[in-house]
């Protein structure tokens, strides 16, 4: 039936043959993600299909075992690709500069398909037809249309859209869903132990900084002016608030990864302890004694000080863009940052068991080094 619905949603669209897409041959073994297990044990071939419920309760009906999968965006290509990285269709985003040498080369061949929710683009359904997935798979937050958009989605394709929750605390969960959905348990249950060990660690540590009194206060500043935040209550402040008292306390909290746009006088008048700037913010600006806004910023407490940051990226950032297991890595950080007196663990030695257990990477020192140049004083 779906092949049935792809070929004649081409004809409807007039868009002629498609050419096979993406390089989806297993990798050789150096390069999977992961030590241990190598791979799950194969499982016989088995004709048909089975009834899935997702976790916005719709049940649909998928191939019994799934050869090859799609992603609605950046955020569930984050949690896919360690267990999905042979059989994926392709990338929401191409990777590309100093983000794609975390990638194995041969998968930097797969197709760009778009995405679903956010971003300046959309999802392309002719690359997507094209590469021919079993399943198309969102991961994160529920938007608030999922239902009617994923339905209509299937509908449109003939290709079953499935959406998994996962939150920051439910990580784990998560990818012990995706890998039961794909048939790589095995796989998925080394990511999800290694999410709680590292989430009951945080929880542990911010308890014990808790009943000290000890947390301190932040904001995360976003955007070409760093005039935009994460306010508190937001689905991708969620470590920020985990990890300190967000300061950015907003009535009317948008959903937008870009958070919301304040003014200087507001940021003067919260006046946090630390400021913490995305990747591609201002942050390097603020070292250069000619930036024209150089005086404003300097009447924040933090600036003075000299505690301000910049997050950490690659291949994605670690804090929020997008809010993904990624951001295991930033509460990690903020953690040694923000109360190293409270950490009992090694930032090098946990980030690069992430590197290696996620991208398959081998961190090294230089590599680390530049990973969080800016993120210490």
């Amino acid at each position: 039936m779906k092949k049935f619905l792809c070929l004649l949603l081409c004809m409807v669209m007039a868009l002629g043959v498609f050419s096979a897409c993406g390089n989806t041959e297993p990798a050789p073994e150096a390069e999977k993600p992961a030590e241990a297990p190598a791979e799950d044990a194969a499982a016989p071939e088995e004709a048909g299909t089975r009834e899935y419920t997702d976790d916005t309760g719709r049940t649909l009906t998928i191939p019994a075992e799934i050869k090859k999968v799609a992603v609605s965006g950046p955020l569930t290509q984050i949690y896919a690709y360690p267990v999905c990285y042979d059989i994926l269709a392709g990338f929401s985003k191409s990777f590309s500069g100093d983000a794609a040498k975390f990638i194995p080369e041969k998968y930097l061949s797969y197709p760009e398909l778009g995405q679903l929710y956010g971003g300046k683009g959309t999802m392309d359904l002719e690359a997507l037809l094209a590469a021919d997935p079993d399943v198309v798979i969102d991961m994160g937050e529920a938007k608030k249309n999922i239902v009617e958009d994923l339905d209509g989605l299937t509908e449109q394709t003939g290709i079953p859209f499935i959406h998994i929750d996962a939150t920051v605390q439910t990580t784990p969960e998560a990818f012990r869903k995706l890998g039961e959905l794909v048939g790589k348990e095995n796989r998925a249950e080394v990511l999800a132990k290694w999410c709680e060990e590292c989430y009951a660690d945080i929880e542990a540590m911010m308890e014990r900084v808790d009943a000290n009194g000890k947390r301190k206060s932040l904001v995360y500043c976003l955007g070409d002016k760093g005039l935009n935040v994460l306010a508190e209550g937001s689905f991708h402040a969620e470590t920020l608030n985990m990890m300190a008292k967000n300061v950015a306390e907003i009535a009317d909290v948008v959903s937008s990864g870009m958070g919301n746009e304040v003014d200087m006088e507001q940021l003067i008048l919260w006046n946090p302890e630390v400021i913490i700037f995305a990747p591609d913010s201002i942050y390097d600006s603020l070292k250069d004694s000619s930036y024209a806004d150089a005086a404003a910023w300097g009447e924040l407490d933090a600036v003075k000080n000299g505690e301000f940051y910049k997050t950490p990226f690659g291949p994605y950032g670690w804090l929020a863009s997008p809010p993904s297991v990624q951001r295991y890595l930033g509460m990690l950080w903020l953690g040694q940052l923000l109360y190293p007196e409270y950490v009992d663990y090694d930032l090098k030695e946990e980030v690069t068991e992430y590197y290696r257990l996620f991208y398959g990477y081998d961190m090294t020192d230089e590599v680390y080094e530049e990973l969080t140049a800016c993120a210490f004083k």
